[in-house]
């Protein structure tokens, strides 16, 4: 069988580009033989579950499901009624790339956008969304939807997330986090992932597997058990129920096991951070924030954007006129980076 050809060059446009890493395409090569129980009974999902707790330090429940939309809908839709909202920063993929899922999912419960820096969310937005009205004729708030790594590549610090989870528990919110770059967040921050989630107060994670080199496959984490709930149910009847469930849970395993994650991530982020040192010494170039994980966003004049995409380089516009993102994935080389910095310096003189 012929196979179709790949893109002739490794793209900075986004990091599901990227293909399968090792470590998780050997997991699945053990997953595919013989016969297994359907429907997440098999000792694949049951390995990847507890490897998820060992690496959260903590008994959680896991669930898989097959995209990040699902994930985040899914999850926002356990935690709220209807007549709730759910805040969340005005770049939160939930808000701006989800077709309206959360709302959809959760029959109705309205999102409403706090402001922020760099894609973080102010702590003091959200205490102005939640005191804006009590009434009776309002959503009334009651998730505070964090996203790490943010919409713009910055990385929230413990400090930063402590602070919103306790304006959050001060107004009896419950704290979900979109982890889709949870692990260039902590490939970033170098620490335990339980310090930087439940230890802090984050009461549910759609922990991302697919950006960081998976072919599908995201993790939904309950820290808190209740929470929960026939969650199964919601699975099942979204279509996210997967027959052969260890084809989503295998993955896991070769990420987990081989710390395959943190080696990937690290290189991932170290690839975005060369970049955006480069576009800084480049006249005509300017970063629209700190590159803290493995996105670089860059002010680019439609001139130069231009010509990069006539010399075959993809990438997304971003924020308006002017701004672009060049996102590094696990496979992204320093040679890549090269050649886009070189093509960029000649565009620039």
């Amino acid at each position: 069988m012929n196979a179709p050809n790949p893109l002739p060059r490794r793209q900075f446009a986004s990091d599901n580009y990227a293909g399968v890493i090792p470590e998780v395409w050997e997991a699945l090569e053990h997953a595919r033989f013989g016969h297994a129980p359907a429907y997440g009974d098999d000792p694949w999902t049951a390995r990847a579950s507890d490897l998820l707790r060992q690496f959260f330090e903590t008994d959680c429940e896991v669930y898989f499901v097959f995209n990040g939309t699902a994930a985040n809908s899914l999850a926002l839709a356990s935690l709220c009624n209807s007549y709730h909202s759910v805040i969340c920063h005005a770049l939160a993929h939930v808000e701006t790339d989800e077709c309206g899922a959360p709302e959809f999912f959760s029959n109705g419960t309205k999102v409403l956008l706090a402001d922020g820096a760099n894609g973080k969310i102010d702590p003091d937005s959200v205490e102005s969304i939640v005191n804006r009205r009590k009434d009776i004729h309002y959503p009334k708030p009651r998730v505070l939807s964090v996203t790490q790594a943010t919409e713009m590549g910055t990385v929230y610090q413990p400090d930063e997330l402590a602070a919103l989870c306790d304006v959050a528990k001060r107004h009896d919110l419950r704290v979900h986090l979109d982890g889709a770059r949870l692990s260039n967040a902590l490939a970033s921050l170098g620490k335990a992932p339980a310090d930087v989630t439940w230890r802090l107060g984050i009461d549910v994670l759609c922990f991302g597997g697919t950006k960081i080199g998976m072919p599908v496959g995201e993790a939904v984490i309950f820290f808190d058990h209740d929470l929960a709930n026939e969650f199964e149910y919601r699975c099942k009847q979204s279509g996210q129920l997967a027959s052969k469930m260890r084809f989503l849970s295998a993955p896991w395993i070769g990420l987990l096991e081989t710390n395959a994650w943190l080696k990937h991530a690290k290189n991932a982020n170290a690839c975005a951070a060369a970049l955006g040192k480069a576009v800084e010494s480049i006249e005509g170039l300017s970063l629209l924030a700190p590159v803290e994980a493995n996105a670089c966003f860059v002010h680019l004049p439609e001139n130069v954007a231009a010509g990069l995409r006539e010399r075959g380089w993809k990438f997304y516009n971003f924020i308006g006129s002017g701004g672009a993102r060049f996102m590094c994935s696990w496979d992204t080389s320093m040679d890549d980076v090269n050649a886009l910095i070189d093509d960029l310096r000649e565009l620039t003189k």
